[in-house]
């Protein structure tokens, strides 16, 4: 049985751990250990060299014992920020920061749910298949950690990362992938008091390709966004450069790729027709994934749910996530809601109740896969 005052105490001891992306050693090492406590065998891989970080992916095994399909458990340890001296507060049964920083449920509310799955499967002598644990890193701004890992590690044949909002129950199939538009465009710098005909304004140029680009909700399954821009020295000079960062999402990769294009398109154009130099590079993140809703995957969590009593929501989702590279190296796997809201925000908050279903969910999806099995 899920212990909600071990678990509650666990989640708020993760949180106050600052963990930013490429930073997540202090909180890998506490895992690391209490995954080796709990009888798992632990390996990390190299991905800190490929990505300039301090802290490699976490691969963990716990033999089963009886037999059913290898599940992986997924979550992320890094956070975005602000996420130094976190400050959780617990009030009429919800978590939140003291508003001066993100909470850190996504993820840690994944994480520390798994560890207290893995408690009870060994405190009650459940049975259970085989388990793999994976704890990644850097996945915030990119998925980098699970796009650099070492595949050869990944053994299973089912997979669940708990890691979106929504209540558990939540189940999702579909996610869109990403391109990262990196863009510079170079004007002529002059004085701007002086002689500022004689400068061309890097800027002023931007600002007319910024206005041609598509933007936000390009339909049910696209959006577009400019997220990034930095340009210009002073007041006093006609701005020489400015560096933009968009990005395309879609569900449908096809759509993706039109969008790129057509951003990339905007901006050459727009050199052309302001005189500036334009540079433009693309970099794909991830691409996007969709599992049939009548998969064994799916199936599975719903099964689950059901038995909980829980409402089951087979959704779309507008954010990519781990599953996504996961999902790439063959494995089958669907994100979970475990009840995080208004993530990425100083407003964050998380229900007690999201926090312990979520574990609970996950612990009678270990249950049925063996039940399935038999």
């Amino acid at each position: 049985m899920i212990n909600e005052k071990r678990l509650l105490d666990e989640f708020l001891e993760f949180v106050k751990i600052r963990c930013s992306t490429r930073q997540e050693r202090k909180i890998a090492d506490i895992v690391t250990r209490r995954l080796i406590e709990l009888g798992c065998t632990v390996q990390e891989d190299d991905t800190a060299k490929k990505i300039n970080g301090d802290t490699g992916n976490l691969v963990a095994y716990l033999k089963g014992n009886v037999k059913a399909p290898v599940l992986m458990l997924t979550a992320h340890l890094d956070c975005v920020e602000p996420c130094e001296n976190v400050r959780p507060q617990v009030t009429d049964g919800i978590i939140r920061s003291d508003g001066s920083t993100i909470l850190g449920a996504d993820d840690k509310a994944g994480v520390a749910g798994i560890l207290e799955v893995l408690r009870v499967l060994k405190e009650d002598n459940v049975p259970h298949g085989d388990l793999q644990i994976v704890f990644t890193v850097a996945e915030e701004g990119g998925v980098n950690g699970s796009k650099n890992m070492d595949k050869s590690l990944l053994k299973a044949e089912l997979g669940y990362t708990l890691d979106t909002h929504g209540a558990p129950g939540k189940i999702v199939v579909k996610a869109p992938g990403q391109n990262k538009i990196f863009v510079k465009v170079k004007g002529k710098a002059a004085h701007a008091g002086i002689a500022p005909e004689k400068g061309n304004n890097a800027i002023i140029a931007a600002a007319k390709m910024l206005t041609k680009i598509p933007q936000g909700r390009v339909d049910e399954e696209s959006t577009c966004n400019v997220g990034v821009i930095r340009g210009g020295r002073a007041t006093n000079i006609v701005a020489e450069m400015v560096e933009i960062d968009c990005e395309a999402r879609s569900r449908n990769k096809a759509k993706m790729e039109i969008l790129t294009d057509k951003i990339c398109h905007v901006f050459e154009q727009g050199g052309i027709e302001t005189g500036t130099q334009v540079e433009v590079k693309v970099k794909k993140s991830y691409d996007p994934y969709e599992i049939a809703e009548d998969s064994a995957v799916v199936q599975l969590a719903a099964q689950a749910a059901r038995k909980m009593d829980l409402t089951v929501s087979i959704e779309e989702s507008g954010g990519g996530s781990d599953a996504n590279f996961f999902n790439s190296y063959g494995i089958p796997c669907a994100v979970l809601g475990v009840g995080m809201a208004n993530g990425h925000t100083v407003d964050e908050f998380i229900k007690e109740e999201d926090l312990y279903n979520a574990a609970r969910l996950t612990l009678q999806i270990v249950k049925e896969a063996v039940v399935k099995a038999n």
